[in-house]
């Protein structure tokens, strides 16, 4: 009995997120952006420039320190790129595991 109980209060739960949701997406105007973008900082630009020259070298004639050195420079390279961008990510499986913790705890 408690068990049902338990998924009746989950659905309703889940039913009562999903109304607003619904609702919002039904009666709401299209939101127009006219800000112009933002250009990309000079930082990020000559990081971007350094990667088509890395991309570019011939490293048919490079010894294999060297070609380890580019790539580590490559990986820090895309790493500083990617912070500078901001943003927060979430994985699918991140998204998944999040809801199931919600439903366990609530």
């Amino acid at each position: 009995m408690k068990t049902i109980k338990k998924i009746i209060q989950i659905t309703l739960m889940l039913f009562v997120m999903a109304l607003p949701l619904h609702a919002s997406a039904t009666n709401a105007e299209p939101v127009v952006n006219n800000e112009p973008k933002t250009e990309t900082p000079a930082a990020v630009t000559a990081m971007m420039e350094r990667l088509v020259v890395i991309k570019n070298i011939d490293k048919s004639n490079m010894s294999r320190s060297e070609k380890r050195t580019l790539r580590r420079e490559v990986k820090s390279i895309n790493k500083a790129i990617s912070a500078s961008n901001g943003g927060v990510y979430l994985s699918v499986g991140a998204i998944i595991l999040i809801a199931v913790l919600l439903v366990i705890l609530l």
